[in-house]
């Protein structure tokens, strides 16, 4: 899910709390939603986290590898010298 559903499918006083959990501003949070601030990686982390993985960090951030941090990425086998 993106997070500009999510967000404004909750009351406003949901969205504030949501926020501070995420560890930042409400207003903040709308301009990531609305594509006006970009989203840090680790607001991304705090997002997926605190909507219980509804919004997942892949969605916030599409540039970062997500799958290599998740440990999900094919692993390349390292040659012994």
């Amino acid at each position: 899910m993106m997070l500009k559903p999510y967000l404004f499918g909750m009351p406003m006083d949901h969205r504030i709390a949501f926020a501070r959990r995420c560890g930042t501003s409400y207003g903040h949070l709308r301009n990531v939603a609305y594509g006006q601030k970009p989203c840090a990686a680790e607001l991304a982390i705090r997002v997926e986290r605190e909507s219980g993985g509804a919004v997942c960090c892949e969605a916030l951030r599409p540039d970062v590898d997500w799958a290599y941090l998740r440990g999900t990425a094919p692993h390349v086998e390292q040659e012994t010298a």
